[in-house]
């Protein structure tokens, strides 16, 4: 997945590091316990400068997540906005992924720990598209996953690192399987989500997509449910059933990493015509447009790197 690391630095703690150097200590908290938060948010080249589709949301997002945790970032909002776009002229990138992490330090180890320093890293790199390029027009395949999604809304709604062990258990079962993604469920079986990604479907035109009880938010899925609005598609969010999906006439994932990518195929269950469906293909060229900074009804959702 990383490419030209020799040529890369990571920032931490105020820092530049070169990829190899950024070392942490081995009995930092984090790394133990699992309690931190991260964000994953991309920067776009488009017909200008590179821009970061919405950064704020991302970083408000990151915040939000470590004050639940009870973890104080030393830094604001505007400061780390400015460090991720530093890190990508850094690394003289226009297009990457950013993945900004706070985690606590090595003072003290045990449950009971505290008076931990606070750390904080950004790192960016060259990440081509998530999925084969070929499967954002023929689609996916996923499985029903035998791991249940969080119902809490702390794990299932904040990006805070222990709680993605779930997630990596029910992608490599997936995986193993032959399938591209899992579908994971709740203890009533309401669909959730995909091991990192948003599900939508699509019914007799209208656009479905599971409420947000137990699963993220994802700033990607806002993005499409605001898009299809403006297009004046119907959107409805609700409980939705694993039979939903294998009758919908189309579905698609979204998320930073797979953006709008559509699912053909649910366990043996084909789904519409197994090519990605019309309404699918509209917001998925909408959104590509979008963060490409070719559509500007949405350019407020950019930010230029320089």
């Amino acid at each position: 997945m990383f490419l030209n690391t020799d040529s890369k630095h990571i920032w931490l703690n105020g820092e530049f590091y070169k990829w190899d150097d950024a070392k942490i200590h081995a009995l930092s908290h984090t790394l133990h316990y699992g309690l931190g938060v991260f964000e994953g948010l991309r920067a776009y080249k488009g017909n200008q400068n590179g821009s970061i589709f919405r950064l704020k949301d991302h970083t408000e997002r990151l915040f939000s997540a470590a004050s639940k945790i009870n973890i104080k970032i030393p830094y604001t909002q505007t400061e780390l906005n400015q460090l991720q776009k530093d890190v990508l002229i850094k690394n003289n990138l226009e297009e990457a992924y950013i993945r900004p992490f706070i985690f606590l330090g090595p003072e003290e180890l045990g449950l009971r720990a505290n008076n931990l320093s606070t750390n904080v890293g950004i790192a960016c790199w060259e990440w081509p598209s998530y999925m084969d390029p070929e499967k954002k027009v023929n689609g996916i395949s996923i499985v029903t996953s035998p791991y249940n999604q969080f119902e809490n809304p702390l794990y299932s709604n904040n990006k805070i690192i222990g709680t993605y062990v779930n997630s990596i258990m029910a992608l490599h079962d997936a995986i193993e399987r032959g399938s591209d993604e899992a579908l994971l469920l709740d203890s009533n079986e309401n669909i959730s989500e995909g091991s990192g990604e948003n599900l939508f479907i699509v019914k007799n035109e209208e656009l479905i997509t599971p409420t947000p009880d137990n699963c993220l938010n994802g700033i990607t899925r806002q993005s499409i449910i605001k898009i299809a609005q403006d297009e004046n598609i119907d959107v409805i969010e609700k409980k939705l059933k694993y039979e939903d999906l294998v009758d919908a006439d189309e579905a698609f994932f979204t998320g930073t990493a797979v953006e709008v990518t559509p699912i053909s195929k649910v366990d043996e269950t084909t789904i519409g015509d197994s090519m990605i469906g019309p309404i699918t293909k509209k917001l998925q060229k909408i959104f590509t447009d979008t963060v490409t900074n070719k559509n500007k009804k949405y350019a407020h959702w950019l930010d230029p790197i320089n």
